[in-house]
C-alpha cells in the first residue's frame, strides 16, 4: 500500500519534566498541554512496563525507546502507512503518566490520537 511515514521528530523526549508541546494542529494530544483542544488527562501512575505490555499488544506498533520512566512508540496506520509518535513519561511529582500522541504528517487525524490514548487508558484499569 502507501507509506507516509515522514521524518522522525527531533524534539521528542522529556526536557525539564515536559513532553514536547503539540504543534497547534488538531492531530495531537498532550496531557501537559494548556490548550483545551489538545489537552487530554494523564494516565494513572503505573509502571512504564505495564504501559509497554498494552502498547505491544496493539497493531502495527514499534517500541523505539524505553527507560524506567519513559516510553516512545510509533504506531503505523493500516491503509496509508501514516505514523504517529506516542510518548509516555512517568511523572514522579504528580504520580501520573504524562502522555503525548501526535501524527507526523497532515493536519487532521479524525480523532485517532485521542482514541488511542483512551484505549490504552481503558486497558490499564
Amino acid at each position: 500500500m502507501f507509506n507516509f511515514t515522514g521524518e522522525r521528530p527531533s524534539n521528542l523526549g522529556v526536557k525539564d519534566g515536559k513532553l514536547a508541546a503539540c504543534p497547534g494542529t488538531p492531530n495531537c494530544v498532550n496531557s501537559q498541554s494548556e490548550d483545551a483542544k489538545s489537552k487530554i488527562e494523564p494516565l494513572p501512575g503505573v509502571a512504564i512496563a505495564e504501559i509497554k505490555k498494552v502498547v505491544e499488544g496493539m497493531e502495527k506498533t514499534t517500541i523505539i525507546e524505553e527507560t524506567d520512566s519513559y516510553l516512545y512508540a510509533e504506531f503505523k496506520s493500516n491503509l496509508m502507512g501514516f505514523v504517529d509518535d506516542v510518548e509516555f513519561y512517568l511523572d514522579p511529582e504528580a504520580n501520573v503518566v504524562q502522555v503525548r500522541s501526535a501524527s507526523r504528517l497532515g493536519k487532521s487525524d479524525a480523532g485517532v490520537n485521542r482514541k488511542r490514548v483512551e484505549e490504552i487508558r481503558s486497558k490499564l484499569k
